[in-house]
């Protein structure tokens, strides 16, 4: 009896679960199509002048054709998005492998808080553009390059958050730990990582986001490939099309990586109790 009365109760949850996704879905394409309506009457009516935004039917015209066409800065669409995406994804990935095990060892160890707190917090008001200089000086302007300044805007939010979500452990669960015999890495294993695991997931998609925006303005100084370096060349040629079509790029790739790490947070968390 209480088998069935379990059961009963999970197939309501995911019943429940599976209307709020449908009605999710459904309000977020309500959203898009009301935004690229206005956008469309905004264009088509002259709101703004014409020189300033395209329609965004132009925009997907531009897209298609630059999927075969080379004009006018030299490379294909998907040229541009594989080298935006190789470059994104190693600084991205590079800052989750230092960035979160060092903000965990450093919220759950004093002595190595204090020995690298300090360098952090003063290189932390630093912003990653401002090492673009050094790094074009340094590295020139390849892949090694924009992968460092994607890295230094993705690696303080994840250690951030990592370092804060371990902080925020529950000292029950540590206090337990103990009294079971637990040693202090066992209890950072087995309590402390999972108790922050929220926060990393936070942090991550935070850093995320960063890594996109740094990227675009990596490539605006310094790439000859790439959605920035594209947009950058719009500019030059005083092609609106070009731009916007770079800008919208970003925005679908932003959009298939947010539904990605989704469903990664999602079945990571999954034991985590959500409203």
């Amino acid at each position: 009896m209480e088998q069935m009365i379990r059961e009963s109760k999970k197939r309501e949850a995911l019943g429940r679960m599976k209307k709020e996704s449908i009605r999710n879905l459904c309000l977020g394409i309500v959203g898009i199509a009301g935004l690229l309506l206005l956008w469309d009457m905004v264009a088509r009516f002259g709101i703004i002048p014409k020189n300033l935004i395209v329609s965004p039917w132009e925009v997907v015209k531009t897209l298609a054709i630059k999927m075969s066409d080379t004009k006018p800065e030299g490379s294909l669409l998907l040229a541009h998005i594989t080298s935006s995406l190789i470059v994104a994804l190693s600084g991205y990935a590079l800052a989750l492998l230092i960035g979160i095990p060092l903000g965990l060892l450093m919220g759950w160890y004093k002595a190595i808080d204090r020995l690298i707190g300090p360098v952090f917090e003063v290189l932390r008001p630093v912003p990653p553009i401002a090492w673009i200089p050094f790094t074009i000086i340094f590295l020139g302007i390849g892949l090694e390059a924009k992968a460092v300044i994607i890295f230094l805007s993705a690696f303080i939010p994840c250690l951030i958050n990592s370092y804060s979500g371990i902080k925020l452990t529950n000292q029950v669960y540590v206090n337990v730990a103990a009294t079971c015999g637990a040693s202090r890495w066992e209890t950072f294993c087995r309590v402390g990582i999972p108790s922050a695991m929220p926060m990393v997931f936070a942090g991550m998609r935070i850093s995320l986001g960063n890594a996109w925006s740094t990227l675009v303005a990596a490539e605006m100084l310094a790439a000859n490939k790439g959605l920035g370096y594209m947009i950058l060349m719009g500019r030059t040629y005083g092609r609106v099309d070009l731009i916007m079509s770079g800008m919208v790029m970003i925005g679908i790739l932003g959009i298939i990586f947010n539904a990605v790490f989704d469903r990664v947070e999602r079945f990571v968390l999954r034991w985590r109790v959500t409203r």
